[in-house]
């Protein structure tokens, strides 16, 4: 896995561009209907049976394999900062170095319940076990946008 810092895109007819979590907060907070947020945690770490040059790449902060270690779902209101989310997660004392984030939308001005998001975040959880990642934003720990190659 390697990062680079980035801004994200939306796909639509109205260009959205993110370049600070801040950005991400407030592009939450101003779609037509609630959101609830879902974070899945993932630490970087070396895969098995690494050779010497995916330990040594590992090393310079290059490759390696993300193993998913905590997830959970907040409103956008409950993470407008992200220390927020660093101290939450270190209160569970899982260590992570990459989080990813989706959303899902509320209906008739109500954001949906944890309970609602339950699925969609085990759903999220098999897709990033997959690989299959570039419909989320990641951010690293100290907040920044980056896209993983």
């Amino acid at each position: 896995m390697a990062c680079q810092h980035t801004t994200h895109q939306s796909h639509t007819d109205h260009q959205l561009v993110l370049t600070s979590y801040q950005d991400f907060i407030n592009a939450a907070q101003s779609q037509p209907e609630p959101q609830r947020l879902l974070w899945v945690f993932a630490k970087a770490e070396l895969p098995n049976g690494y050779t010497d040059s995916q330990l040594a790449l590992f090393q310079q902060g290059h490759g390696g394999a993300l193993d998913t270690v905590l997830c959970v779902d907040k409103l956008p209101e409950e993470v407008i900062d992200f220390n927020t989310i660093v101290e939450e997660s270190a209160a569970t004392g899982a260590q992570w170095d990459i989080a990813f984030v989706g959303s899902m939308a509320g209906r008739a001005g109500i954001a949906p319940n944890s309970d609602e998001a339950e699925q969609p975040l085990r759903m999220m959880l098999k897709q990033i076990q997959a690989g299959i990642i570039a419909d989320f934003l990641t951010f690293d720990r100290q907040g920044q946008l980056v896209k993983l190659l």
